[in-house]
């Protein structure tokens, strides 16, 4: 792995915890020939933005019949579909993927976000087109707590627990209350009410484990969770333990967004720009003037249709001309900073379980990176790769612009692994961090049935495809399905159909 990725961070592991001290920053320390960079996201240009920088706009250079901008599943799929128009896709990284982006070591991949999607979703049939092949998790999540390893969680491991009995019959009375609830019949009501009110009056150790898994899943705490968000999650976490439909690829679905870029290139590279930051989006009477930095250069190209596969509190920046309400409802949006952290050891350390759950910790969750791959023919691991989720709080994002922040993540989340089991106290050979500072947006309270349905309605040539444009959470599979709105989207207002018209159709027929 070298320095040159501008998002990634490698740490090369020089000693041990020392006993009795919290956090040894020694320890991650780099090699001699291995300077880490921290770099992150490119966020130069876009913060000028932000802070109303007046660039000088080039006069139009180019014209496409579509922009899209956004080289993420979303925006790549989009791309994808829309292969007999001339296109233009522009990424303000140097590489393609977004939040599902795979990384190596030594020929063995692992997910540096998005890590599984479910059988025959959108983004399983993408997969499937483009010659990948999902395979089956079949692995029940466990949880490591009190420092017991608990198999199937939300299933038989109830009664198997650390806690006092009433505790346990806490959470197996929460489990059936939980089933009990329609979710699609009272959308509305429960998407406009936090997940703590379903969580009064039970034992505070549950209350623990949703404050893991919501962060790791969609960004938010249970406070900050839309309560249709976590029992839906529950109700697909039972229905699991008889089928469970996850599945994933090798270094996740990463892997797929690796495999669009590919077949993307392979006839169309020309209309594929990395390293290009969008600085303004201005629709004019008859097209649209999309203007982006690239090498130290402003660029303007004219589109007749601009599909913007980019956040919603990005996009209310960028776009010129939009409604004072829907821009307010842009702006609203929240969004999780990320950093995800992969050790990788010379020797086993755990493969138990795919998705292991450890409330309490620097982590939310770790996943063994080559899981589906054990089960097949023929395969040796190589290295034992884990995947640690490390979510941290809004007012915690700064600890990502620098260096030691960084270390700092990076070192608790290794000190506390080694205390949750006595054979995972080893050292990793390499700690590989990722991090980004906005990848999720927050599922809050009347985000899905309100503040969704306000922002993402088209402008008269401009639609807006990015997973904060579905929900009710980020995965990739909703990413291929706003991609595909687009495309319908665009089709009608090419065929001459008026925005709002199109926008209803493509809608309603989602709902």
């Amino acid at each position: 792995m070298t320095t040159t990725r501008r998002d990634f961070m490698r740490f090369v592991v020089a000693g041990s915890v020392a006993a009795g001290c919290p956090v040894d920053l020694s320890l991650l320390a780099a090699s001699a020939d291995t300077v880490p960079t921290v770099d992150g996201d490119h966020f130069d240009v876009c913060h000028q933005v932000r802070d109303g920088f007046a660039f000088t706009k080039p006069p139009v250079s180019k014209s496409y019949d579509v922009v899209i901008a956004g080289g993420g599943v979303s925006g790549m799929s989009a791309a994808y579909f829309l292969r007999k128009h001339d296109f233009l896709l522009l990424e303000k990284e140097p590489h393609w993927g977004g939040n599902a982006y795979v990384e190596e070591y030594q020929g063995q991949g692992f997910a540096t976000g998005s890590a599984y999607d479910e059988k025959d979703s959108e983004g399983f049939q993408l997969a499937t087109e483009l010659g990948l092949k999902p395979l089956a998790i079949n692995s029940p999540d466990p949880t490591i707590v009190g420092g017991k390893w608990v198999k199937d969680t939300w299933g038989a491991g109830l009664d198997e627990l650390p806690y006092p009995a009433q505790v346990c019959e806490s959470f197996k009375k929460f489990r059936a209350a939980i089933l009990a609830i329609d979710v699609e019949k009272n959308m509305q009501q429960l998407d406009n009410e936090p997940f703590t009110k379903y969580l009064d009056g039970y034992a505070p150790e549950i209350k623990q484990w949703w404050d893991a898994y919501g962060p790791s899943n969609w960004g938010a705490k249970s406070v900050d969770t839309a309560a249709q968000v976590a029992i839906g999650e529950l109700q697909d976490i039972v229905e699991w333990q008889k089928d469970d439909a996850r599945v994933t690829l090798p270094g996740g679905n990463g892997a797929l967004a690796r495999r669009l870029a590919e077949t993307l290139a392979g006839g169309y590279k020309e209309r594929m720009q990395s390293g290009a930051t969008l600085i303004a989006v201005v629709p004019q009477k008859n097209e649209v003037h999309v203007t982006y930095a690239q090498g130290g250069q402003l660029h303007t190209v004219a589109a007749k249709f601009v599909v913007m596969a980019t956040p919603k509190f990005i996009t209310a920046r960028l776009v010129d001309g939009l409604p004072d309400a829907q821009r307010e409802a842009m702006m609203g949006f929240r969004y999780c900073p990320y950093p995800v952290i992969n050790m990788i050891f010379e020797k086993h350390v755990y493969t138990r379980g795919y998705d292991t759950w450890c409330p309490g910790n620097a982590f939310t969750d770790f996943i063994v990176a080559d899981w589906v791959e054990l089960s097949q023919p023929g395969y040796k691991q190589k290295n034992n790769i884990l995947t640690f989720y490390t979510p941290i709080g809004e007012f915690e994002r700064m600890q990502l612009l620098s260096e030691d922040g960084c270390r700092k993540i990076a070192a608790r989340v290794l000190v506390d692994f080694k205390k949750l089991q006595p054979e995972f106290d080893v050292d990793p050979i390499e700690i590989h961090m990722y991090r980004r500072g906005h990848p999720m947006f927050l599922p809050t309270p009347g985000t899905f049935t309100s503040r969704i349905p306000a922002a993402r309605q088209p402008l008269d040539r401009v639609f807006f495809a990015n997973t904060d444009s579905v929900g009710p959470v980020s995965d990739v599979s909703n990413a291929i399905i706003v991609s595909k709105q687009a495309v319908e989207w665009m089709e009608k207002r090419m065929a001459g159909t008026s925005a709002g018209t199109a926008a209803a159709a493509v809608f309603s027929a989602r709902s």
